[in-house]
């Protein structure tokens, strides 16, 4: 079956990774140099908590009984990461339902965080078509604080310093979790840490697909 996906999926290129890493505006850059179709896991994520079986989503239905605090205050950042559906690929079929029914004559850049390595593997025709961007930590907060989102989460809290530290502290947890997904995959990624600029970092991943999009 994988084999069948990877074939039908062979003109979908992704880009995965932590937040705050940029992922959406290369992605942006990319389907519009490129004139492919963009594919955002970010936009579709309430539709796809609607969308998703409760038996196939525990952990999104239990996220979605908490209250702003028991999601963000009252656990540690290690209950949270085991707890959080996305980071864990709940619903990750309902984003290949969604790239299935794309246009297939023409390419698609899928990008979020929700594609994780481990799951996105088996359905490449090539392991160039895939990449993942790991943001640092300080980098991370900095793209929290210039988009206005930093307290977005953590002023819907009783405590918002310590939802802010307890965000953080997870951010932390998934970008370890990636990398070693990463890692026992053979697959590609780039650390966002603010040397690279912008037009250095959209240079850096059209590298990486490069000789896909010479054959576009």
């Amino acid at each position: 079956m994988s084999l069948v996906l990877a074939e039908r999926l062979s003109h979908v290129y992704w880009i995965g990774g932590t937040s705050g890493s940029a992922k959406t505006t290369i992605a942006r850059r990319i389907a519009s140099e490129h004139d492919m179709l963009l594919y955002s896991c970010d936009e579709v994520m309430g539709d796809h908590a609607r969308r998703c079986e409760p038996e196939e989503c525990p952990l999104l239905m239990q996220f979605i009984e908490m209250s702003m605090d028991e999601r963000w205050v009252n656990r540690t950042a290690q209950v949270m990461f085991d707890t959080f559906h996305w980071f864990h690929g709940e619903a990750f079929s309902c984003i290949l339902d969604d790239l299935l029914n794309l246009p297939a004559d023409r390419k698609v850049i899928a990008e979020g965080f929700r594609l994780l390595p481990l799951l996105v593997e088996p359905l490449l025709a090539s392991p160039g078509n895939a990449l993942w961007l790991l943001s640092s930590p300080e980098f991370r907060r900095k793209a929290f604080t210039e988009r206005g989102s930093l307290w977005s989460i953590p002023n819907k809290t009783s405590n918002p310093e310590k939802a802010l530290q307890n965000q953080l502290e997870r951010e932390v947890l998934f970008e370890k979790h990636l990398s070693r997904q990463i890692e026992s995959t053979g697959l590609r990624s780039i650390r966002v840490d603010g040397v690279l600029s912008e037009d250095e970092l959209y240079a850096a991943v059209s590298r990486q697909f490069e000789l896909e999009f010479e054959d576009a």
